[in-house]
């Protein structure tokens, strides 16, 4: 299984049009054979971030995940346009 979370920070005034692209970035990714979770999360003391957690079967699932026509469209061409940085990090799950 592979777990991570993604934060991105946005500017503020472009809430609304960030909600809209990760509902429809979360409904596409949910359906995907591979995909376990996808749930974002805006953080509540700081109105222009967000974080997603992920989770994927495998390696696999999390790279036809990034080669979807939906993460194109909804990450790449939305998501990446609008937000000021990114990090991304990989978890460990404790057994």
């Amino acid at each position: 299984m592979i777990s991570f979370t993604v934060r991105m920070r946005f500017s503020p005034e472009d809430r609304t049009e960030i909600g809209e692209i990760l509902r429809d970035l979360t409904q596409a990714s949910r359906q995907e054979a591979g995909c376990v979770s996808y749930i974002p999360h805006w953080v509540e003391s700081d109105p222009g971030t967000v974080v997603i957690y992920e989770q994927y079967k495998d390696h696999k699932a999390e790279e036809t995940h990034r080669q979807s026509a939906h993460f194109t469209r909804y990450a790449v061409g939305g998501l990446f346009q609008k937000m000021l940085d990114r990090v991304r990090e990989d978890l460990i799950a404790v057994l």
